[in-house]
C-alpha cells in the first residue's frame, strides 16, 4: 500500500507510526495474505486479538470512572452495548477504513470492505498496532476519543439495566401507585455533575445519585426493588 496512503489514515486516527509495517499489518485481510506468494506476510488475526483485549480494558476503565455507582455485572452489561461488532464497525466507517484493507480478489467482489464483520476486526488490529507502536497511553488516547462521546452524552441503550422498567411493572402488578422521580440535588462542574434524585411510590421512598438524572433515576428504582423485593419474602 502506498505510504501516502498510510499517511492519510494516521491523519483520520490522529496518530503517526514510528514503525508503519504495523499499521500495513493490521490492514491485511487473510483473504490477501492467502493469495501473496511472500513468505512470512501476517494477516491482522494475531493484531484483532491483541486489540480486543486492549479495547476491552481501557473502555473498561473508562467506565468505572464514568459510572462510580455501578456494580461489576452492571459494568460488564453497558460495555458489551459499546464493544460489539456493529459499534465497531460503525467507527471504522467513520475513519473510511474500508478505503485501507487489502482484501482477496473474492471479498473485493462481495464488498468485503464495507463488511462488519471485516471492519470491526481490522479496527481492533489497528488498536493494537497502536498500542504495540506507541505504547498504553497512545491506544488509550486513540480509544478515549472514539468512546468519550458515547459514554459522557449518556449515548447508551439502558434497557440492560432498566430498573425503571422493571419497578413500573411491579408497582402496576401491586397497585400502589406510579412512581415519582424527584431532582433533590445537583453538584460539581458540568463536565462532572452528580446528580440526586427522590423516588416516592405508595409507601415507599429511596434516594439514588449518578452522573446524569437517567442513571440516579435508574439507582433509585434499583434500591426500590430491592426493598419491594425484601418485603415480599
Amino acid at each position: 500500500m502506498e505510504s501516502s496512503d498510510l499517511s492519510k489514515l494516521e491523519d483520520t486516527i490522529h496518530y503517526r507510526f514510528k514503525d508503519i509495517d504495523l499499521l500495513d499489518e493490521s490492514l491485511r485481510h487473510s483473504s490477501y495474505v492467502n493469495e501473496q506468494d511472500q513468505s512470512g506476510m501476517q494477516d491482522n488475526e494475531r493484531l484483532e486479538f491483541l486489540g480486543d483485549a486492549v479495547l476491552n480494558l481501557i473502555v473498561g476503565h473508562m467506565l468505572m470512572q464514568s459510572y462510580p455507582e455501578l456494580k461489576e455485572g452492571e459494568l460488564s452489561r453497558i460495555r458489551a452495548q459499546l464493544v460489539n461488532e456493529k459499534r465497531l464497525a460503525a467507527m471504522a466507517r467513520d475513519i473510511k477504513l474500508g478505503d485501507h484493507l487489502r482484501l482477496g480478489k473474492g471479498e473485493l467482489q462481495t464488498n468485503g470492505c464495507d463488511k462488519p464483520s471485516i471492519l470491526a476486526d481490522a479496527f481492533e488490529a489497528i488498536l493494537a498496532a497502536v498500542y504495540l507502536d506507541g505504547g498504553f497511553v497512545a491506544a488509550y488516547q486513540l480509544i478515549e476519543d472514539r468512546f468519550s462521546p458515547l459514554i459522557l452524552s449518556r449515548g447508551l441503550d439502558m434497557t440492560a439495566l432498566d430498573h425503571k422498567s422493571r419497578l413500573q411493572e411491579l408497582v402496576q402488578t401491586n397497585q400502589n401507585g406510579m412512581p415519582v422521580y424527584t431532582v433533590t440535588d445537583e453538584s460539581g462542574p458540568d463536565h462532572e455533575k452528580m446528580f440526586r434524585i427522590q423516588l416516592k411510590v405508595g409507601d415507599l421512598m429511596t434516594e439514588g445519585e449518578g452522573r446524569s438524572k437517567k442513571m440516579a433515576e435508574q439507582n433509585a428504582a434499583k434500591k426500590a426493588i430491592a426493598l419491594l423485593d425484601d418485603s415480599h419474602r
